[in-house]
């Protein structure tokens, strides 16, 4: 029953958007009951909280996440947010949550700083806004189970899921419909390895090369054809102009971005239960918020690329698993997950089981027709 309502929370996620308005947001958050005491006139705590890239809906939900802290604490707990880079690159941003020097921040876990930060988006698992409000909702999703074990290995409290959505290929030689569409082309990665290797696979035999470049490179290098193609996000099309220097886009979906907001452990640990509790009830409206968001302005920006010209493939279930299969993605999570798993679930066969419930959770979106 409790997976049934999971998919519930799903189709009820527009509800938060009533509360994406800051004001009304605070308008809506519970005051205290007849009777209670009236919010302290200075706050216990004060913190600071980060988000390292201008993100119009990701700030808007990180705000709200603030504001609603603030409100469901009646005033105990008060954040201030700092977006687009105020508090730092990434990176910065990263040590400084770990150190605790900032208390909160929109993380990615990058494998140079979070060992186990692959399995956050291994490619070939998730692939939809229904299968990731799911995988990724605390307590029970599986990916938030594990990616909560990962964080705490460096020190920090992950809270809540930042999805972006799914990744696709664009490029300027052809349209990709068969992995043998890959023929030649010079492709840009990232550090990210198990995209990688993903990428290796399903090109194999087409002679095409990977260039590992920078994303902020990114529109230069197929600009100046450097590279001929790269995956990408209907948010990165419109938001960071690929559609400008691509002629061709897959919706292969055959990766899921996301990233997560963290609190220090040390912080968290130190914390009543109360206000741990206010900060999951904040995290829970913020993501919910965040998902539906993200859901709906990828439907504007599909429209808005066919608009623009931007040349969309979008392949069958069977196109699909062509990619899939070739992809080979048992072999990377062997040489990839199944070590760092091992060592953090020792004799539970993690590996299995992460593939099982992912499975299953695909499957259960596809029944309800997700």
């Amino acid at each position: 029953m409790k997976r049934k309502k999971s998919l519930a929370v799903v189709g009820g996620l527009c509800l938060a958007l009533m509360i994406a308005a800051l004001p009304l947001a605070t308008a809506c958050a519970p005051g205290p009951s007849e009777g209670e005491p009236a919010a302290p006139a200075q706050a216990e705590y004060k913190w600071r909280m980060g988000n390292s890239w201008t993100q119009l809906e990701r700030n808007t939900s990180m705000q709200l996440f603030a504001d609603l802290i603030h409100e469901y604490s009646g005033g105990r707990i008060e954040v201030e947010f700092f977006p687009d880079g105020l508090l730092g690159t990434h990176d910065e941003l990263f040590h400084a949550v770990m150190d605790g020097s900032v208390e909160m921040g929109n993380l990615c876990p990058y494998v140079h700083l979070l060992p186990g930060g692959m399995l956050n988006w291994m490619p070939w698992t998730t692939s939809s806004y229904d299968e990731a409000a799911i995988a990724y909702s605390a307590p029970d999703g599986i990916l938030y189970k594990v990616m909560t074990s990962a964080y705490e290995e460096v020190g920090t409290k992950y809270l809540w899921a930042c999805p972006t959505g799914p990744y696709g290929i664009g490029n300027n030689i052809r349209p990709l419909k068969t992995p043998d569409d890959f023929e030649n082309w010079k492709f840009r990665v990232s550090g990210s390895l198990g995209f990688v290797k993903t990428m290796e696979h399903m090109s194999e035999g087409s002679g095409m090369t990977l260039e590992t470049i920078p994303w902020a490179d990114l529109y230069n290098a197929l600009e100046r054809g450097v590279v001929d193609g790269c995956w990408s996000l209907w948010g990165s099309l419109i938001e960071e102009r690929h559609y400008e220097v691509l002629k061709y886009y897959t919706d292969l979906g055959f990766g899921w971005d996301c990233n997560n907001v963290n609190i220090n452990m040390e912080l968290w640990d130190s914390l009543p239960a109360d206000l741990q509790d206010v900060i999951f009830r904040a995290s829970r409206a913020a993501e919910e918020r965040d998902f539906e968001a993200h859901r709906r302005i990828d439907i504007e920006y599909k429209k808005k690329l066919v608009d623009l010209g931007l040349e969309i493939y979008y392949p069958t279930p069977a196109e699909k698993d062509a990619f899939r299969q070739k992809a080979n993605m048992m072999s990377i999570w062997e040489e990839l997950c199944t070590p760092w798993l091992d060592e953090h679930f020792p004799g539970q066969n993690m590996t299995k089981v992460m593939l099982d419930e992912l499975a299953r959770i695909s499957a259960e979106v596809t029944a309800a027709g997700g």
